[in-house]
């Protein structure tokens, strides 16, 4: 980590923690698979302005800059900053010109390129992002075409997805599939609309 650099990392890093802080209080009122929830909601968009000043300040937080701890969450709140779709993918194409650089692990630009891809409607290329199906089934949301993603998982040195969907569906906090699934499914697409994903 550059010296220079180290006050803008315990600021990403506090970002981080104040949204996984929240998530677990959410989770443990069981808030979290009815919609996206305003509490929620209003910490993200509140992270992403505050990373979004800090990118615009330093470039992305790669690790050479800010360490390895910072940089991972600046990815996180990224990847939250779902109401911000010109912000996600800036920092795509960021994401992708650091690794190319070989200054972030390219885990993270999957993960961030999945996500972007289904909320746009478009298939995901490694299958990271998963919803509930109609079968009240945690499933990898739509992907290109199997062989592939694995394939493109194994470059990054990740499991199968018939490995990971087994994985998505043992985690405790995946249990409970929302109430009323149609419902939800019309309040994402709404969603999804409103902010310009589609």
């Amino acid at each position: 980590m550059e010296k220079q650099y180290q006050a803008y990392a315990h600021k990403i890093i506090a970002l981080q923690n104040a949204d996984l802080a929240l998530r677990d209080k959410l989770l443990q009122q069981g808030l979290l698979n009815e919609g996206y929830n305003p509490e929620m909601r209003q910490m993200h968009n509140d992270n992403a302005a505050a990373l979004e000043k800090i990118i615009d300040t330093i470039g992305y937080p790669t690790i050479d800059k800010v360490g390895k701890e910072a940089s991972e969450a600046a990815w996180l709140v990224i990847q939250h900053a779902i109401d911000r779709p010109p912000f996600m993918k800036k920092c795509l194409h960021l994401l992708q010109e650091a690794v190319i650089e070989n200054k972030v692990d390219p885990i993270g630009m999957a993960y961030l390129q999945d996500r972007i891809c289904v909320y746009e409607g478009k298939p995901q290329l490694y299958g990271t992002q998963f919803d509930w199906d109609a079968q009240g089934m945690m499933s990898p949301n739509p992907y290109d075409d199997l062989h592939l993603v694995n394939q493109r998982r194994a470059s990054l040195g990740l499991n199968s997805l018939e490995e990971q969907t087994l994985i998505m569906r043992r985690r405790p906090e995946n249990q409970t599939p929302p109430k009323d699934l149609a419902k939800r499914n019309v309040a994402y697409e709404a969603w999804c609309r409103a902010v310009g994903w589609v």
